[in-house]
């Protein structure tokens, strides 16, 4: 039987690993990498393994339809990772809707 791909299971995997690393950073130091609504999830887990970044849900304003404040999701490191895991996004999203 195989296991559909579940943001949820990934936030709660990584949490766990990531409370160290993050205590001993310091909240100063973390960026937030935005990940756009409808960004494929097998994306999303990729830079979350290949760049350490931790998954977490932010309430933001989005100003689609109507002003609302809806939870997104981000993921959240280090400056360096951050920016190159952003470069990576377009990339792997770019390749994904020209193939």
């Amino acid at each position: 039987m195989h296991r559909t791909l579940n943001l949820e299971d990934l936030i709660a995997s990584k949490t766990k690993e990531n409370v160290e690393t993050i205590s001993e950073m310091g909240y100063e130091e973390l960026y937030d990498l935005i990940i756009p609504p409808g960004t494929v999830v097998s994306i999303v887990y990729d830079i979350v393994e290949e760049f350490g970044l931790e998954p977490i849900t932010r309430k933001m304003p989005v100003n689609i339809a109507n002003s609302e404040e809806r939870e997104i999701l981000v993921l959240r490191g280090p400056l360096e990772k951050v920016q190159a895991a952003e470069e990576f996004l377009y990339k792997e999203m770019k390749a994904w809707v020209e193939g």
